[in-house]
């Protein structure tokens, strides 16, 4: 018996493919169309309240304005994203890598695991609107506070995930590959990260949620405001919300809400996607097979 046959590689026969096809388009469907659906039912919703409660547009623009300065900002909104979105996607490779390792080292060290446990759990119990102007005292303006905060927030998920995820493998499997003669590597490739994949992902999409947060924050106290006179400015999205209000520009204050809802969801479907092709037994992606 080889090492794959003893980690449990499927050998099933190939399903019907036009039954699977048509089975899998339905279901893709309708995880589109529902949220869609929602989203519309809601911005419609929206429209309505303000236009028959005659809501004065700085407390509540209409959906229309908030469409309309989307596009009338739309330079200073993509360029908001574009430095945004490499802030969060940076903080998410490192707080990644970083908390892989040390959620590793939680579950093989018991003794380490009684150590930086509590650390880790009061690093979280910090507010953000405390931590980040702390950061810029000590690192200054510019992208280093920035980049630290989203770790910061970004990192705890991804450890916790990935202990729990190494805790919950079997333990017989790895001694079966033992028996084997399967190297260490080969028992870390074929069982743990294997196995711990779908917890390592379920983690990381927990971060990109609060990274975009702690983007917000980091934009707020580490990067220059924009105004009236000069919109340009060094923040991104979060920057963009922060000025915009004291402006009296609440439309385009929720267009970079709206942005940033956007940049959290595509991170977050795309993480699954990422797995299901890493993966294809993953739950996530059996839940697809039909």
């Amino acid at each position: 018996m080889s090492v794959a046959t003893a980690v449990g590689e499927s050998t099933d026969p190939t399903p019907d493919v036009p039954a699977a096809t048509l089975a899998a388009g339905r279901r893709r469907g309708t995880t589109v169309l529902a949220p869609l659906l929602l989203v519309a039912v809601l911005i419609a919703a929206w429209q309505a309240l303000a236009d028959l409660r005659h809501i004065d547009p700085i407390v509540l623009p209409a959906p229309s304005d908030v469409a309309t300065a989307a596009w009338d900002d739309r330079s200073l909104l993509f360029d908001g994203l574009l430095r945004t979105t490499s802030i969060v996607l940076a903080g998410i490779v490192i707080a990644a890598a970083l908390g892989v390792l040390v959620g590793a080292a939680l579950h093989r060290s018991p003794t380490a695991r009684r150590a930086v446990e509590p650390l880790l759990v009061g690093s979280q119990a910090i507010p953000i609107p405390v931590l980040a102007p702390l950061l810029v005292i000590w690192l200054g303006f510019g992208l280093a506070p920035q980049l630290v905060l989203v770790v910061v927030v970004a990192f705890f998920p991804v450890a916790v995930a990935t202990r729990d995820a190494l805790a919950s493998l079997d333990p017989e499997t790895d001694l079966v590959l033992r028996n084997l003669g399967a190297s260490g590597w080969q028992r870390v490739r074929l069982v743990e990260l294997r196995g711990a994949l779908p917890g390592i992902v379920t983690g990381l999409r927990l971060a990109v949620v609060f990274a975009v947060i702690g983007a917000v924050f980091a934009d707020s106290t580490g990067s220059t405001a924009t105004t009236a006179a000069d919109p340009t400015s060094t923040g991104g999205l979060g920057r963009i919300v922060q000025d915009a209000i004291p402006q009296l520009a609440t439309d385009r204050a929720f267009a970079a809400i709206v942005l940033l809802a956007a940049l959290a969801l595509v991170l977050f479907w795309s993480l699954g996607a990422a797995e299901r092709r890493l993966d294809p037994t993953s739950p996530r992606s059996l839940r697809r097979t039909p």
